[in-house]
């Protein structure tokens, strides 16, 4: 399968939501991560990523304009041990306290469905990376509803146990704008990845829609010695 480039992946979809991107640079040094959230509402697009504990949380740019903390205010990075937690919602923490207990992140997830935002029924995505031997592995998930119907949730996993260099895989919360908002559907895609982590970080960035991009959060990992170095960028400042 031919691996997409992210930058025209992004640039074509108005509204991806939020999205995970994990994969490994060309020269096999760095495991990279990207996180990104994108809004509609005032509400959703009030918020930025702040750093906490080695990961980072979201919190409102504006807390006077907050109107509804639910489903937009939670810690999308947690790390734990030599692994890194990267989700869409507060099911970081179900991951997080599972993995604490030696239970693994698939029965976490298990625990979980897509959020209760009928009519569009967001998907919950998840990532966990883990850093060994100077070796990167990680896997994926989604917890959808079956075609737009509340009553049924539809949970995928991917295993990543031997990541090629200069690829990665990219998932996302929606196919593209609408209304109700259609879920992603099929396997996380095959992307390139290229560039340094600020080359990186600004092609995102520029990539993503102006009007609906809210914040975004870049980490590459030295497999060496298992070092981060982050990068965020907020379009909104924090009051």
């Amino acid at each position: 399968m031919e691996n997409l480039v992210l930058a025209a992946e992004l640039a074509t979809n108005e509204y991806p939501g939020r999205g995970i991107v994990v994969g490994l640079t060309p020269d096999e040094k760095n495991a990279v991560i990207a996180y990104f959230i994108m809004g509609r509402s005032s509400n959703s697009r009030n918020r930025v990523f702040t750093p906490k504990d080695g990961g980072i949380i979201t919190e409102a740019a504006d807390a006077s304009k907050l109107e509804d903390p639910s489903l937009i205010i939670y810690a999308p990075v947690r790390v734990l041990d030599n692994a890194t937690i990267v989700t869409n919602g507060d099911q970081t923490d179900t991951i997080y306290d599972y993995l604490a207990k030696d239970k693994g992140f698939a029965k976490a997830l298990r625990t979980r469905t897509f959020e209760p935002d009928e009519p569009n029924f967001t998907p919950r995505i998840s990532a966990l990376l883990k850093v060994a031997s100077g070796k990167l592995s990680y896997k994926m998930s989604i917890l959808k509803s079956d075609n737009g119907n509340g009553a049924s949730c539809e949970r995928f996993f991917y295993d990543y146990s031997q990541p090629v260099a200069g690829e990665g895989r990219f998932i996302h919360t929606y196919k593209c704008d609408g209304n109700p908002i259609p879920s992603f559907y099929g396997e996380p895609e095959h992307v390139k990845i290229t560039g340094d982590i600020d080359t990186f970080t600004k092609t995102v960035w520029n990539s993503l829609n102006d009007a609906n991009k809210v914040s975004l959060f870049v980490r590459y990992i030295d497999l060496k010695t298992n070092t981060p170095t982050d990068r965020i960028v907020n379009k909104y400042a924090k009051v």
